[in-house]
C-alpha cells in the first residue's frame, strides 16, 4: 500500500462516522443531528459543530462515490430544515450541544448560545448551499439571516464576547488569538445583523517563539485552533492589511509542537518525530484542552500529561503534508488498537506499564481531519466556501487579500 492510501482510509472512516452517527429518523424533531462522540454513555449527546463539519463531509461522500446525490441532498435538505424549525437557539446562534431525538438544549450543558460552534456549522451549511443551491440555499440564507451577530459584539471593547445569555447580556471575550477568524468572516459578512469590519482589529496579537519557529498562538497553544477556520477558508497565498500570513502560521504552529515532541523535555514516552500532536481531545480523565509551549502569558494548558490526538497532525496536512503523511503511516503500522471502524481513535498516550487508547472518535476531530485530508487532495470545500458571495465580501471587507504566490 502506498503512503498516501492511508488518507482515503482515515477520509473513509471520518465520512462513516458522520453518516452513521446522526439521527435518520424523517418524523424525529432532531433529524439530522450528529452525535458529538461515540461513548456509549453519550448516544443522544449532539453537537452543533459535529453538523457543521458533518455537512461538509456529506458532500466529500457524495465527490467520492460513498454515497448518492439523491441520498446525500436528502440528508442535508432534512437536516436543514431541523435547524431552521426545531433546533433551540437565542437570537440565532444555536445551542453547543443539542439533545439528538429533540433538538432542544441539552438538559443543562450550557446556559448560552455558542458564538462558535454556530459558526461552525454556518460555515457547513453555508458550503451545502454553494453545493446543492435550490431549497438547501433558501433555507441557508434565513437561518444566516436570523443570526443576531450584534448581539455579541462588544463595541467598548471592540472584540466579541465569549458567550451571551439573553437574560444577563454578554460575558467573556474573544480577545486573542484562536480559532474565530471564521465568527469575522460570518459576522462581517451578514446581510441582516452585521458586525463593523474593525472587530478584525480587536483581538490582542502576539507572537510568540518555540525553536526556529516564531507565530501567533493561542493561549495553552492546542493545535485546534489553528486549524478549524482553515478547514474552510483557503488562507494561502493570503494576507491581512498588516501583511500577516495566517497560513504561514499555522506552519509554524504545528511545525513548533512536532520541535517540541523531538525535544521532549518531560521525557513522555510516546512523542518522537512520528509520533506527535497536541490538541484538546479525550484524554486518560476525561476530555482535556491539552496544550504545548510557548504558553501565552504563562497560561499553561491542563494536565499536559504526554497524550497525543492523531488529528492534532491529520488535520494538519494542508500545512505539513510530509510530517503528517509519515505519522499517519507509522500509526497504521505500529498502533492497530488505534484503529477501529471510524479510523483513527480520538487519543493515545503510552505513559505507563500499559497503553491508553480512547474509547471513542469526536465528531469534531474527525471533521476537521477529514476536511483538510480533502483540502490537501482536491481543495474541494475551500473552492466551495471560498466562492460564496459572502465570504467574498467579508474577505474583502477585512482586508484579506490574495497575493501572488
Amino acid at each position: 500500500m502506498k503512503q498516501e492510501e492511508i488518507l482515503n482510509i482515515e477520509a473513509k472512516g471520518c465520512f462513516d462516522f458522520f453518516w452513521n452517527e446522526a439521527n435518520t429518523d424523517p418524523e424525529s424533531p432532531g433529524y439530522g443531528l450528529i452525535r458529538d462522540n461515540t461513548a456509549v454513555d453519550t448516544r443522544d449527546f449532539a453537537s452543533i459543530a459535529s453538523v457543521g463539519f458533518g455537512l461538509s463531509a456529506i458532500i466529500i461522500g457524495i465527490e467520492r462515490d460513498w454515497i448518492s446525490f439523491k441520498d446525500g441532498k436528502k440528508r442535508v435538505l432534512g437536516t436543514m430544515k431541523t435547524f431552521w424549525n426545531n433546533a433551540e437557539h437565542s437570537e440565532g446562534f444555536f445551542y453547543h450541544f443539542l439533545n439528538l431525538q429533540t433538538a432542544k438544549k441539552f438538559e443543562a450543558s450550557y446556559d448560552c448560545a455558542s458564538i462558535i460552534d454556530t459558526s461552525i456549522f454556518l460555515n457547513g451549511a453555508l458550503t451545502a448551499a454553494e453545493y446543492f443551491g435550490g431549497e438547501i440555499e433558501a433555507l441557508f440564507e434565513k437561518i444566516y439571516r436570523r443570526v443576531d451577530w450584534t448581539k455579541y459584539y462588544d463595541e467598548a471593547r471592540n472584540m466579541y464576547f465569549m458567550g451571551y445569555n439573553p437574560e444577563t447580556g454578554g460575558f467573556g471575550a474573544w480577545d486573542m488569538y484562536a480559532e474565530q477568524m471564521m465568527q469575522y468572516i460570518l459576522g462581517v459578512g451578514s446581510p441582516t445583523h452585521a458586525v463593523p469590519a474593525q472587530i478584525y482589529d480587536g483581538f490582542e496579537r502576539s507572537l510568540v517563539t518555540y525553536g526556529d519557529y516564531t507565530f501567533y498562538n493561542s493561549p495553552g497553544g492546542p493545535l485546534f485552533t489553528h486549524q478549524f477556520s482553515h478547514a474552510w477558508f483557503d488562507f494561502r497565498d493570503v494576507r491581512d492589511a498588516d501583511g500577516v500570513d495566517w497560513f504561514a502560521n499555522s506552519v509554524a504552529a504545528t511545525l513548533a509542537q512536532r520541535e517540541y515532541a523531538m525535544d521532549n523535555p518531560d521525557q513522555r514516552a510516546g512523542y518522537h518525530g512520528n509520533s506527535w500532536g497536541v490538541t484538546a481531545c479525550q484524554g486518560p480523565n476525561g476530555y482535556v484542552a491539552y496544550g504545548t509551549p510557548p504558553y501565552k502569558d504563562g497560561i499553561i494548558p491542563e494536565g499536559n500529561d504526554g497524550t497525543i490526538a492523531p488529528a492534532a497532525a491529520a488535520g494538519s496536512i494542508v500545512f505539513t503534508p510530509k510530517e503528517t503523511l509519515d505519522m499517519m503511516w507509522y500509526l497504521y503500522e505500529n498502533m492497530p488498537e488505534l484503529w477501529d471502524q471510524y479510523g483513527m481513535l480520538d487519543a493515545y498516550n503510552l505513559e505507563g506499564e500499559k497503553a491508553w487508547y480512547a474509547d471513542r472518535v469526536i465528531g469534531i476531530d474527525k471533521g476537521v481531519t477529514l476536511l483538510m485530508i480533502e483540502n490537501y487532495q482536491t481543495g474541494l470545500i475551500w473552492e466551495l466556501y471560498g466562492r460564496n458571495h459572502y465570504v467574498k465580501k467579508a474577505a474583502g471587507m477585512l482586508g484579506l487579500e490574495r497575493v501572488d504566490a
